[in-house]
């Protein structure tokens, strides 16, 4: 007796030809039907495209025709100056007084000697004061030489405060003209006089040449080869400078 297990599990009444013709009709159909994307996924139609094309021609044919908005020589003009404000031919500060000139620029400066001389001046009892130095009011070769070199020993009034270390690194002979100018009329001190930039210019110069040249300066060496005004044309303290540039100015008047 034949197994019936090995004949395939066939329906009889099944025409496999019609079958296989109808799954191919429906598969047709599915190809042509419109695939539908998830939503932020559809193609740009091409007309979209289009009209934004046709949209930046015509802005851009307006905006090429606008007149001079986009003509450099047009809004440009030769020779243009701009108007000098009210006041003055530029916009910076007006000159004034030298001696204020320097000490407004030498106070600035002076605020990196507060750690150890305090905002009076005075040294706060750690320090030597500078209020009052004779050192400070008098020769001042010898006061750059101290702020240039620093200074070893006892001071003007003899008490020694050990090693003070020099502050001229990196100071330009304007910084160094106007602290001075600063100390020698602050605190008390109204010596009246400026220390312009060319007399502080002398002063790195003197420093330089010194036979112990980087060492701290002593009251022996100040003494001996410093007791004495630095070099140079004395300024007038009323005379008008620029505040930047620190050159005399002519004023009206």
């Amino acid at each position: 007796m034949q197994d019936s297990s090995n004949k395939p599990d066939l329906d009889e009444s099944l025409n496999v030809t019609e079958s296989h013709d109808r799954t191919v009709r429906d598969a047709a159909a599915v190809q042509r039907e419109k695939h539908v994307d998830e939503g932020g996924r559809e193609p740009m139609s091409l007309w979209v495209f289009g009209a934004c094309a046709f949209i930046l021609l015509i802005a851009g044919l307006a905006l090429g025709s606008a007149g001079t908005l986009f003509n450099y020589d047009e809004t440009v003009r030769p020779g243009y100056v701009r108007a000098a404000l009210d006041g003055g031919d530029s916009a910076g500060p007006p000159p004034a007084e030298a001696l204020k000139v320097y000490m407004a620029k030498g106070e600035k400066i002076y605020g990196k000697c507060i750690g150890c001389h305090a905002p009076d001046g005075k040294g706060g009892g750690a320090y030597p004061a500078l209020a009052g130095s004779d050192w400070v009011v008098g020769d001042t070769q010898k006061f750059a030489m101290i702020v240039l070199n620093g200074l070893s020993g006892p001071s003007s009034t003899g008490k020694n405060w050990g090693v003070m270390p020099a502050q001229g690194i990196g100071m330009s002979p304007t910084d160094l003209a106007a602290v001075m100018t600063y100390v020698r009329n602050s605190f008390g001190n109204s010596v009246g006089d400026v220390v312009t930039s060319e007399m502080a210019a002398e002063a790195i110069a003197i420093s330089e040449a010194r036979a112990n040249a980087g060492a701290p300066t002593s009251a022996d060496e100040l003494s001996a080869d410093h007791a004495k005004m630095l070099p140079g044309e004395p300024l007038d303290p009323s005379t008008m400078l620029d505040p930047i540039t620190l050159e005399p100015v002519e004023t009206e008047g």
